[in-house]
């Protein structure tokens, strides 16, 4: 997955059902020095009819699917 991917959210969290339909606007690695990477933290634009319509929030990559 990378910026421009639309997801759908796997997993419902505060005011955020599951299924819901998103756009990632940023994604960034994290990792210790000198080892492998430890994750990697999406920045998702949710794409909803509530209030929360434009709001980013992140995600790791298991509660994410790249739709097609």
């Amino acid at each position: 997955m990378q910026p421009g991917d639309l997801v759908r959210i796997t997993r419902a969290s505060i005011a955020v059902e599951k299924d819901t339909i998103g756009l990632i606007v940023k994604a960034r690695l994290h990792e210790n020095p000198g080892q492998d990477p430890v994750y990697t933290l999406f920045h998702v634009q949710l794409i909803t009819k509530t209030d929360l319509n434009g709001v980013v929030r992140r995600y790791l990559t298991q509660d994410l699917r790249r739709l097609k």
